[in-house]
This record gives C-alpha cells, structure tokens and sequence, in this order.
C-alpha cells in the first residue's frame, strides 16, 4: 500500500521540522500537513495543507479519508508552561486529540501512529540522574499529567486493539530554524538568539538546573527510525526514552562565549524553575538504542556551533 502520512500541528517548533524531512523522503504530495493556523511560506509552499482543529473527530476523518491517510504523526499540544496558565484547555487539546487519532486507527481507517510524550511524564520523586525507561513519574504539571494518561492510552490502544501506536518522549529541543512554542526547556533556543541580536540573556532558570537536552536534527532522525523500524522491534508501546545530551544554564552559556567571548548571562527564575525542578536531569535510552539502534549525532558544541551559524545568516 502507498504510503501518504498526516501531519497534525505541522506549523509547530517539531512539527515544521518533521513535515519538510518526510516531505523530502516521501514527496511533497504525500504528507499532508495541517494545523488550527497557516504556517511558514516554506510549509505552505511545499505541499498539501489543510486547516484542522484535531479535537473535531469529524473534520479529522473528513481530512483522513479525503487524502487516503495510512499514517498520523500527531504533533498537536499545549506545552508546559503555557498549559500551567491554561489547564482545561490544554488537558481538551493534548487528550481529544490524542483520542480521536486513536479511535480512527481503532476503526481500521489509518494504520500507523505517532504521537510524542515527554520527559515531563516524569516527577518530583523520580530518580534524577539515568532516569530508567520504567520508574515512579507523577508528574506535577498539566502537560506532563496529559501524557503520562496518553502513554497509557496509547498502549491499551495497543494491548486491547492492534493499534500500532508509537511514541518517544522527547527531552528539550534546540532548534534554529523555528521559534520554541511554550515549554519550559525554551532557554535554551532563546539564549541564541539573544547572544547573538543583544550580546546578553536573562535566564528564568537557575544556573545550575541540568536538564536532558537534544539538537532538533536527532529529534527528527529518532521519530523517523522509530517509524521505520519493523513491528517486532518495537517493544515499548508507552513511550521510549530518549536522550543525547545533558545540561545546565552555566554550561550553556559558556559554549556560547567559546563563540562570543563578550556574551553576559543573568539569572531570574519565575515559575518555570519548580517545573524544571521536577524534571530529570539525565535520562538512560538504552531500551532504544537496543531495540531500534538509537544513536544521537550531536553534544553540546556541535549543537551551540550549528545554532549560531545559522543563525548570523
């Protein structure tokens, strides 16, 4: 069967990422990318796009079945930090939307789907450093309750249906090409940016807050490899950790002045600190790396050295 693939929040920080790649891999009139809003001209101009609330199973099944959809990547979600201002919102998008993808691939009407957890599943009273792929999570923030509930559906949908459902959650994403959407890892997109336009950033969190981190570039490798891989590879249907690199405002900062010797950084945490708090500081992929062969391609100087040459352009 021919493959055509929808993209479900493609104007987002991944989702504008993703759909290009699949788009190259596939061809541009095979992925069809949606969002509740257009997108970059570069989005726009590269193929199909529709204007879709995923929360609306109708206008969902309508869109599916319009372009013979076999696979969904559900990228669609109200991040953390935005989702702590706007809890019932957030809770009404990350878990219709998440229902409703399931439900079509229930009803045999797609056959694949991809939907991304986070490392926000995890809480307060997990293990911080190496955090396993099975622990304690209770998470303590809206984004984080809504998809430690969508790890769980996710593989009941699996267990109870047949449905090939997989996700990997997502450590912070660095990015040079969009702008970061609401979460509480955004420092560390935001601290290029202003490195380079002001010489100086104010961080909102504290200096020595390590958090797992991972260059866009091996955010979008490892959803591809996930997707690609073969059925019997994949063993977790909750959400695999995934990791590439660890670590904190201070360290950051200092690559930066590796290429900016006058950069100067502050610290003023606000809210978003009790979040990162609550966030592991290291996290073990080895479920991953053994079932799909999971390898990431940059550290943090390949990273800082990337965003600001790309940036200065």
């Amino acid at each position: 069967m021919e493959k055509y693939i929808l993209i479900i929040g493609a104007c987002g920080q991944i989702g504008t990422e993703l759909t290009l790649t699949l788009r190259e891999r596939y061809g541009n009139d095979r992925v069809i990318a949606s969002d509740i809003r257009e997108g970059s001209d570069n989005l726009m101009n590269s193929g199909p796009f529709e204007i879709l609330d995923a929360t609306n199973y109708d206008a969902l099944e309508e869109v599916v079945a319009y372009h013979d959809i076999t696979e969904v990547y559900l990228m669609a979600a109200m991040l953390s930090a935005t989702a702590e201002k706007f809890p019932m919102r957030a809770w009404n998008l990350n878990m219709n939307s998440l229902f409703n993808v399931l439900n079509l691939a229930k009803e045999k009407k797609i056959n694949k789907v991809f939907w991304p957890s986070s490392i926000a599943v995890f809480g307060p009273n997990t293990p911080k450093v190496n955090t396993p792929q099975n622990t304690i999570m209770e998470p303590s923030t809206v984004y984080g309750i809504s998809k430690q509930s969508g790890e769980r559906w996710c593989e009941y949908y699996y267990n109870k249906f047949g449905v090939d459902v997989r996700s990997i959650r997502y450590p912070g994403l660095i990015s040079w090409k969009t702008m970061p959407g609401g979460g509480t890892t955004d420092y560390a997109v935001e601290i290029y940016h202003k490195a380079l336009s002001q010489g100086h950033y104010t961080c909102f969190l504290k200096k020595d807050t390590s958090l797992p981190m991972m260059f866009m570039d091996d955010a979008i490798k490892a959803t591809l490899q996930l997707m690609e891989a073969d059925t019997e590879n994949i063993k977790v249907r909750s959400a695999y950790n995934l990791a590439a690199m660890s670590f904190n405002p201070e360290e950051i900062a200092k690559s930066i002045q590796q290429h900016i010797p006058d950069f100067k950084m502050a610290y003023e945490p606000d809210f978003r600190q009790a979040i990162a708090d609550s966030w592991p500081k290291s996290i073990d992929d080895a479920d991953a790396q053994k079932d799909w062969n999971w390898q990431p391609d940059f550290d943090l100087e390949r990273t800082t050295a990337t965003m600001l040459e790309n940036l200065k352009v």
